[in-house]
């Protein structure tokens, strides 16, 4: 993400050096010589990051962080040090810097601190950006149902609450969504919301991530890492399916969650957190606490408040709500123009399963509008596995009673279904031909698109 930079260091060598890597990483980038030089500038205009010497003739970077701040608290200030004076970086960050870079510095380790930066910076814009739109109050949460009505009321009466939230649901119902609904409609609003997906890292990368880990803590810790606590700080942190944090990690989890208190990787000494804590999960955890795979003591801690996200296809009434509004975000994204859907389609989809739910949905939509040749949908713009998954639903699968024909047709519609509508490989799995798939297509007046 290209990012504003303000570079100060008295020094000509470490300020052209700064300059040109920032600049070849494609980042804006202006720079002076003096903090009292930086000041005029940053009464001027204002910069995303800035990168200060601590050590400069005159005003030193200690008073230019606590001036700087007082200009533009937003902007993340990263301090650089001799090493010989570590001392006054950690002063620096008790001031409100973000982190400190060690002199003679790398390019290298420039870029990766920048990067860092530019993470917390983006994170703050799109922050911004959500307070700013109404509709983001509740993150793009569509539905009028009783049953979505019920998570709205839950969301405004609980979101100011320091309280844990257990929010549970299928894939792709939204659980996410509604974390981040309730974090916007809170007074933590203006602070991080940051998120972790327990099941996306390996098990020794987790504890890592969360809880930060100093220089030297192990193999490849070449600085010091501030985790996901640490970054949510004042404000959110979603932990992303829940189920699959490891056993071990589940009871220092559980102890920071008891004692708002963490502990770096290689530190000695806690560091006091303010976060509240929403997990989401779409595995059942009360059978995970009888197989040894969850803690008992965890669940409880975490369930304090719980939220479940029905199956689509028990909300089926918020679908005509949904398609709308993901035609219009299709639109919005994809340049384009479509207006509506047919009304075939619309009962297709009022008597489809949704497996996938509210995402499936969304899926379809977009596929749907990006390759549509008319303003109105038809069902020959969707996958033809969404009618043959609907009919063979419809069937209800094999069982004592059915005729054979009954079975025949659902055994063709399921077996086209698992090879997303291609005939020949359903025909070699029934043993059949391809002529005979054909024929009975037809028979079930459904469109062969051939």
């Amino acid at each position: 993400m290209k990012i504003n930079i303000l570079v100060v260091d008295d020094e000509k060598l470490a300020n052209d050096l700064f300059v040109e890597v920032l600049k070849r990483a494609g980042h804006e980038v202006s720079s002076v010589f003096s903090a009292e030089d930086a000041l005029v500038l940053l009464k001027e205009k204002s910069f995303d990051l800035m990168l200060s010497d601590i050590r400069m003739k005159g005003m030193d970077g200690i008073q230019l962080l606590q001036k700087a701040r007082e200009l533009h608290p937003e902007m993340v200030v990263v301090m650089i040090t001799a090493f010989g004076t570590i001392e006054n970086a950690v002063k620096a960050m008790k001031l409100g810097a973000y982190d400190y870079l060690l002199k003679p510095a790398s390019p290298d380790a420039l870029e990766v601190i920048v990067e860092k930066a530019s993470e917390l910076i983006n994170l703050r814009r799109e922050n911004t950006r959500l307070r700013s739109d109404l509709a983001a109050r509740y993150q793009n949460i569509v539905g009028r149902s009783n049953k979505m009505k019920q998570v709205y009321d839950l969301i405004e009466t609980t979101a100011n609450a320091r309280s844990t939230v257990l929010v549970t649901g299928e894939s792709g119902t939204g659980k996410e969504l509604v974390a981040r609904a309730m974090h916007y409609a809170s007074d933590r609003s203006k602070m991080p919301f940051v998120s972790i997906n327990c099941a996306a890292l390996p098990d020794n990368l987790v504890e890592a991530e969360l809880f930060g880990y100093e220089r030297g803590a192990f193999t490849g810790a070449v600085r010091q890492h501030r985790g996901k606590f640490e970054a949510a700080d004042g404000g959110t942190l979603l932990l992303d399916e829940i189920s699959e944090m490891p056993l071990g990690l589940q009871a220092k989890l559980l102890r920071v969650l008891q004692e708002k208190e963490i502990m770096r990787i290689g530190s000695d000494s806690s560091i006091k957190v303010d976060v509240r804590i929403i997990a989401t999960s779409n595995r059942n955890l009360k059978e995970f606490i009888k197989k040894g795979q969850f803690r008992e003591d965890l669940y409880y801690r975490l369930n304090v408040i719980p939220i479940h996200i029905v199956p689509l296809r028990e909300r089926l009434e918020d679908i005509p709500l949904l398609v709308n509004h993901f035609i219009d975000k299709s639109n919005s994204d994809n340049k384009k123009d479509v207006e509506g859907i047919d009304d075939s389609v619309m009962r297709l989809f009022m008597k489809y399963h949704w497996p996938g739910n509210v995402r499936e949905l969304e899926n379809y939509i977009e596929r749907a509008v990006v390759t549509a040749s008319s303003k109105i949908l038809q069902t020959s713009d969707f996958p033809q596995d969404l009618a043959l998954g609907k009919l063979a639903d419809e069937i209800g699968g094999v069982s004592v009673g059915m005729t054979l024909a009954e079975s025949e047709k659902y055994l063709i519609l399921k077996t086209l279904q698992k090879f997303d509508g291609n005939k020949t490989k359903a025909a070699e799995v029934l043993n059949i031909t391809t002529r005979t798939i054909r024929n009975k297509l037809s028979e079930y007046d459904i469109e062969t698109g051939e």
